[in-house]
């Protein structure tokens, strides 16, 4: 290698690197146009994130066991005119998140043709752990310019619930602002619509 190849390349490579958990940049047209082609199938590990198409981290058993927990607690108290869905896709402007669970308006049928929009959307649930910082801040930062009105991140880590709300909506750098945590023994409110529709025990959804 000649000196100058030597002294050039690292900063070359330095400059260009590429965060580690990026793959791709694609506006939702590309995202969907990949997954009719089966570019992309629903199985593979990926979600498109402000524009980036993103690896999803892995689910260990206290994962899965809480986002279980979660569905069953808010599907126990669910009014008419309401379902969840679990990991499935939520479609904004510039990503398609796979929340582990979100409350959605209507009837399941209503969305054989598209995924549910953010208007579509009551509130929604991260369960997380290794993915917590990503949940804190590019998944918070894709759901409040969205204007999802109620953001819970089960934080397996703390062993707590976070609960966001008052989105920004699209502004330069979105957010929500309000964050009250619960703990085990506590009850958490579920609202939606503005309505308080009972009550969610963090230590029901806790593994």
């Amino acid at each position: 290698m000649s000196a100058l190849t030597s002294s050039v390349a690292p900063n070359f490579l330095n400059h260009y690197s590429v965060p580690p958990d990026t793959v791709y940049r694609l506006t939702i047209e590309q995202y969907h146009e990949m997954i009719e082609k089966g570019i992309l199938s629903e199985g593979d590990p990926v979600e498109l994130l402000e524009g980036w198409l993103i690896t999803k981290m892995t689910k260990n058993p206290p994962h899965c066991v809480s986002v279980d927990l979660t569905r069953e607690s808010i599907d126990r108290q669910l009014p008419s005119g309401w379902f969840s869905q679990a990991q499935d896709p939520i479609t904004t402007d510039t990503s398609e998140p796979e929340p582990d669970t979100t409350v959605v308006r209507g009837k399941r049928r209503d969305y054989l043709d598209r995924h549910p929009s953010p208007k579509d959307v009551g509130m929604l649930v991260e369960v997380s752990e290794d993915s917590l910082k990503r949940d804190r801040t590019t998944k918070k930062r894709v759901y409040a310019a969205a204007a999802i009105a109620i953001y819970w991140i089960v934080n397996l880590i703390d062993r707590q619930v976070e609960v966001y709300t008052i989105p920004s909506g699209s502004a330069t750098k979105p957010d929500y602002a309000q964050r009250q945590d619960y703990k085990e023994g506590d009850a958490i409110p579920f609202i939606l619509d503005g309505n308080q529709i009972g009550h969610v025990s963090v230590s029901d959804i806790l593994p």
